[in-house]
């Protein structure tokens, strides 16, 4: 009877050391661990002298917005004139969406693809201050294209609506600046 008493004991024993265990995690959890299901808030960035140096260098015009509400925060700019004058100015939406701007010397088919990550023309298209934009879907991005630009390529793409990729894309002005 002896041995089996201490069976009972190391039983006993590892079942409480378990529920121990189980308590400390559960506190862990609760105390020790963020729990905060908004996205984070991304940081204001200003964008105008990375415009104005990509406007003096790029190879074609380079597309800024003008006139949008302080409620679509800049997040995001970067120009890269030794990859096919590549251009990227990335905004959040008032509604926490994505929209980014993105230029490029690079070949037209390539480029629309890595910008609207694998979106796909509709037959869709839509006339926008002039000027003529191909609606693409299916990708992680909803897209619009600008039509008619040889020499260079521009993409408005993101999680936005198209309401609000077509609000990005009436906002945008095309210039070139020639260096001093």
């Amino acid at each position: 009877m002896a041995g089996s008493k201490g069976k009972q004991k190391t039983a006993r024993d590892m079942i409480l050391s378990l529920a121990l265990i189980g308590i400390a995690a559960a506190v862990v959890y609760l105390f020790a661990i963020p729990h905060d299901n908004h996205a984070p808030d991304l940081k204001r960035v200003d964008y105008r002298v990375e415009l104005i140096t990509a406007r003096r260098a790029a190879s074609y015009p380079v597309a800024g917005p003008e006139g949008l509400s302080d409620t679509w925060k800049a997040t995001s700019v970067s120009y890269d004139g030794a990859n096919g004058d590549y251009w990227h100015l990335g905004f959040q939406t008032p509604d926490a969406q994505y929209v980014q701007i993105e230029q490029s010397a690079q070949k037209r088919a390539d480029f629309i693809d890595q910008a609207t990550q694998g979106a796909k023309a509709t037959k869709a298209t839509e006339r926008i201050d002039g000027r003529v934009w191909t609606h693409y879907t299916g990708g992680r991005y909803d897209a619009l294209v600008l039509q008619g630009t040889p020499g260079s390529t521009t993409v408005v793409a993101g999680t936005a609506s198209f309401a609000d990729l077509t609000k990005m894309a009436s906002a945008l002005r095309m210039e070139k600046t020639s260096a001093p």
